[in-house]
């Protein structure tokens, strides 16, 4: 499979040229080094610092030349919201963060190559268009610019189609393949809201309430710094108390947003409430919490337990359910029984 390399530096290139070689004909250029003559490949691979501004200037004029290649994997070393925000505007179907990882890439690589995948190739390409849309609304809210509402919906509409043609574990497998963090977890929130949706038969319209709500539920969590948000660790109560203001922040970032119902509003706003009010921001009780929302609780607590950070143990799908069950008044135990098999076997 013929793939050409792009990096900043020729430590770089010689790093990425070293593992591909092994499996791939390679050609590769050094960003502002010398025009070379670029082959037809079928996948790109581009290492490159992406907060540097020239870089990111002389990687556009690169792109913009092979912008008929499809498939374009960035290496990010910086894990950092800002910098996997700034590939996929660039244009990146997927992105790696941190140090460069060969087995990884060799597996990404490989997953890209044109006729395999069949099933996943849908979910891959679902998921890509779901984290280009996450990652430009964060960078809207960063940047103080409007947020792209049809985009957002558009890719969730992609996210419902994937899910309801090969199914919750495909999706599931995938995002963790492919994904990482806050991403990653608004992805499983997304496809799990679903899943459980299309399980419980709600007409189309409420599906499209219910993957709408999961694609703005964290937009929030925009405004918090990034070394809180992307902390590799357990946080101090400051720190817990800071993420807990994301809710609110999200509700106040799109309240005055064409576009946005009241429905949404409320499901941004309230994901993290309990029946037994001791949720917040605004500890409402039973009687509150509309059935969307419950049905994202839900939803957004099981993608919690079985999302991947390099910090904690990932649950099994088993064992989430059973945290979840555990969870004596704060959620309604009805939907729990009736997300059941969507937690276990779906």
């Amino acid at each position: 499979m013929p793939v050409h390399v792009i990096a900043d530096t020729s430590a770089k290139l010689a790093g990425v040229r070293s593992v591909l070689e092994r499996r791939h004909v390679v050609t590769s250029e050094l960003l502002r080094g010398l025009n070379v003559q670029r082959s037809n490949v079928d996948a790109l691979v581009v290492r490159a610092d992406l907060r540097a501004i020239d870089g990111i200037c002389a990687l556009k004029q690169v792109l913009a030349d092979l912008s008929r290649v499809e498939k374009r994997i960035f290496l990010v070393e910086d894990s950092a919201h800002l910098a996997i925000s700034q590939a996929y505007a660039l244009g990146a179907t997927v992105v790696l963060a941190g140090p460069l990882h060969q087995a990884r890439l060799l597996k990404e690589v490989a997953n890209l190559m044109p006729g395999e995948l069949s099933e996943e190739q849908g979910s891959a390409a679902a998921a890509s268009s779901g984290e280009v849309a996450l990652a430009s609304m964060f960078t809207a809210v960063a940047g103080g610019t409007p947020i792209d509402i049809a985009a957002t919906r558009n890719a969730g509409a992609k996210i419902a189609a994937a899910v309801e043609e090969h199914g919750l574990a495909d999706w599931l497998k995938t995002v963790r393949r492919h994904h990482e963090g806050t991403y990653q977890h608004c992805l499983l929130v997304t496809g799990i809201a679903v899943d459980f949706g299309l399980s419980l038969g709600v007409p189309k319209a409420d599906i499209e309430r219910l993957y709408s709500s999961a694609m703005f539920h964290d937009v929030g969590k925009a405004k918090i710094p990034l070394n809180v948000l992307d902390k590799p660790g357990r946080l101090d109560p400051e720190e817990r108390a800071l993420i807990e203001t994301h809710p609110a922040a999200g509700y106040d970032i799109l309240k005055e947003t064409d576009g946005i119902s009241p429905e949404i509003l409320d499901a941004v706003r309230h994901h993290h409430e309990y029946l037994d009010g001791s949720g917040y921001p605004d500890a409402l009780c039973a009687e509150s919490i509309c059935d969307l929302v419950r049905v994202l609780t839900i939803s957004d607590i099981f993608a919690a337990l079985i999302e991947e950070r390099p910090y904690k143990a990932t649950r099994s799908r088993a064992e989430a359910y059973d945290i979840l069950s555990s969870m004596e008044g704060k959620l309604e135990r009805p939907l729990l029984a009736a997300f059941k098999p969507v937690g276990l076997t779906r």
